[in-house]
């Protein structure tokens, strides 16, 4: 028997990240994209290097589908072995809608280097997570993958975020709005989860490019 957040998700809940052209969108566009971007990756991964000795990839253990735990991958943005208290911190504030003097994730972190600041403003360091997406992990478009101790700051309906797959991309990232709550957020994801479609998908995928753009001349 399913418990926790998992047993949020029922036995129809299961079939919706394999609608008949959810996984072949994901592996076929996932893996050409991921082609594309290799040599980028690897770019980058020797940047990272050069700036600060260690992996060039961060490995964080995220919620997916259901509730169930995996290792999402990205190009590393902070120094080796970073106390992760600060994020707790900063979580629970932008969760419990206290105001802060700069964003749940900041660019200013102290513990981000330099390439790690250009990494996330342009958000190339998400793109190891098209390894997810090929192992059929996270979707292109769907809820971003929440870390565990987030689950403690969500409302029981926020686990509804939990029926669809995660995604690299989705609502939010292409909200035309600079700034979003947590709960403005979750509502965005909610509406992803009832509102899932083929032609939804490409039109989030469309759109994510130019946001990421937008962004990045915003300063993140």
């Amino acid at each position: 028997m399913l418990t926790g957040p998992a047993a949020f998700v029922s036995d129809q809940d299961a079939d919706l990240e394999w609608w008949w052209w959810k996984r072949p969108l994901d592996l076929g566009l996932g893996l050409m994209l991921l082609l594309l971007a290799l040599p980028a990756i690897v770019l980058l991964a020797m940047l990272v290097v050069l700036e600060s000795p260690g992996s060039p990839f961060f490995r964080q253990e995220r919620v997916g589908w259901g509730g169930a735990r995996f290792r999402m991958w990205k190009l590393r943005s902070m120094r080796v072995d970073c106390d992760e208290s600060l994020h707790r911190e900063a979580a629970a504030d932008w969760f419990a809608g206290r105001a802060r003097s700069d964003r749940y994730k900041s660019l200013t972190d102290p513990r981000i280097t330099r390439v790690g600041r250009l990494l996330r403003r342009s958000n190339l360091d998400e793109l190891p997570q098209l390894f997810n997406v090929v192992r059929g992990e996270m979707s292109l478009v769907g809820p971003r993958p929440a870390i565990p101790y987030e689950l403690a700051h969500y409302q029981p309906a926020y686990l509804g975020r939990l029926r669809a797959r995660p995604g690299i991309t989705g609502l939010w990232q292409v909200s035309p709005r600079e700034r979003l709550s947590a709960a403005e957020m979750m509502q965005l994801d909610l509406r992803y989860v009832r509102e899932a479609s083929l032609w939804l998908d490409l039109k989030i995928l469309a759109m994510t490019l130019p946001a990421l753009v937008a962004s990045a001349l915003r300063g993140g």
